[in-house]
């Protein structure tokens, strides 16, 4: 059976009608729209005879057995965001399931080869992204917040986790899964401008952005809006207004594609009546270099106090949670930079902003490398996230002469 990469562009809009809406895909991880599409994904992988297991975490693995235990792992995620894009996650799965049946067809490959669905790598539903992918790669180590952690409904996420054969003290479990690991490769749409604005479909990408994600609340006085001097006021929200102005300007400054955001802002008591007293603030900071992205935290923290002095009100920080940047394998990625020649013609290196399961991967030691596939108006987490099918046919190509390129060299050295 020969590579069919317009074949990858169909079942993707199979999925699509089959798991979304007028507002998009609704694969939330947990759910039962997102159970069906497991189902779905099983059923295409059925004729490469390849073997299905489902691990501690919900992870979804798919084993075409070869001459050796080595394993070159293909991986990707089929959850996605409410009102979701039709690609975002899925296009990884589903080109890895077309580079299995091509391996399949050529008879027993030299090495083991491993197509994995990631568990809830979006964390919609209970807001802990990446939970099979870091399960696997034993980097989980916040079971405690996570038993406490309930959905919009109420809903508890152990007791998700576990309507769907998933006990949360069991989930690091995973980590026997990437015993024998050799390599992982994962392709994604970018979700992003520069593939576009370079007028390329395909990328490289040299690792993906280390993360600091804070809280910061300012506290200030409730007082009277009618009655309280501008001069007299301790307004919580003129801290958060100006540290939001402020972290655009440390990311202008600190450059090499860093970005600060100040992603929410709930304010208390939250009347037209009354100056703030309290302004509860989520910032999310993110770049490829460690030393960089400590920088940026220590001169948003500096700011704040400055501004809270100014402002007479007080500050607090409290981390939610971070990830160093991780920097992916040389040698993977000089392959990738030749697979995407051999297909586009021309290729391009980029790090990730967004976070994805590779880097619990690399994370785990094991030699990682990711490719991008243009997206168009650099949209996605939308129904509006597109890329042209003759880019996501280029895409399944560079993936495979990846694969075929790894397995080799594994093997070679088997």
């Amino acid at each position: 059976m020969s590579l069919d990469p317009k074949r990858t562009v169909a079942e993707l809009r199979e999925l699509q009608e089959l798991t979304g809406d007028a507002n998009g895909a609704q694969r939330v991880a947990w759910t039962d729209t997102w159970q069906r599409a497991r189902e779905w994904l099983r059923e295409r992988v059925a004729e490469t005879g390849a073997e299905e297991t489902v691990d501690a975490a919900g992870n979804q693995w798919f084993t075409l057995r070869g001459a050796s235990d080595k394993a070159v792992l293909i991986g990707g995620h089929i959850d996605s965001v409410p009102n979701g894009g039709w690609l975002d996650g899925c296009l990884n799965v589903m080109a890895g399931v077309e580079v299995l049946r091509r391996i399949a067809a050529d008879g027993e490959p030299p090495v083991t080869v491993r197509l994995v669905n990631w568990a809830d790598e979006e964390g919609a539903r209970f807001g802990r992204s990446l939970f099979g992918s870091s399960a696997a790669a034993g980097s989980m180590q916040d079971q405690d917040e996570l038993r406490a952690r309930k959905d919009a409904d109420g809903v508890a996420l152990p007791d998700a986790l576990r309507g769907h054969g998933v006990e949360l003290d069991s989930a690091l479990d995973a980590r026997t899964e990437l015993q024998g690991a050799a390599a992982y490769l994962e392709l994604h749409i970018e979700q992003g401008p520069v593939l576009e604005s370079l007028d390329l479909p395909l990328g490289v990408v040299l690792g993906t952005f280390g993360v600091e994600r804070h809280q910061v609340t300012f506290r200030g006085q409730a007082a009277h809006a009618g009655s309280t001097p501008m001069d007299n006021r301790r307004d919580a929200l003129a801290g958060a207004a100006r540290l939001e102005l402020e972290i655009r300007e440390i990311a202008k400054r600190t450059g090499d594609g860093a970005v600060c955001t100040l992603g929410g802002v709930v304010t208390k008591p939250g009347i037209v009546t009354s100056v703030v007293e309290t302004a509860e603030c989520l910032l999310d900071q993110r770049h490829l270099d460690a030393a960089q992205l400590a920088e940026m935290l220590s001169n948003a923290e500096a700011a704040s106090r400055r501004f809270a002095q100014e402002e007479d009100i007080e500050v607090e920080w409290d981390r939610i949670w971070n990830i160093q940047p991780i920097l992916f394998d040389e040698d993977l990625i000089e392959l990738a930079d030749e697979s995407i020649r051999e297909v586009a013609g021309t290729s391009h290196r980029l790090p990730s902003g967004p976070l994805h399961d590779a880097a619990e991967v690399a994370r785990a030691g094991i030699p990682t490398v990711m490719l991008f596939v243009q997206s168009l108006r650099g949209l996605s987490h939308t129904k509006l996230e597109d890329t042209k099918p003759e880019h996501l046919e280029l895409a399944v190509q560079a993936l495979d002469r990846l694969a075929s390129k790894t397995i080799a060299r594994i093997g070679g050295g088997a």
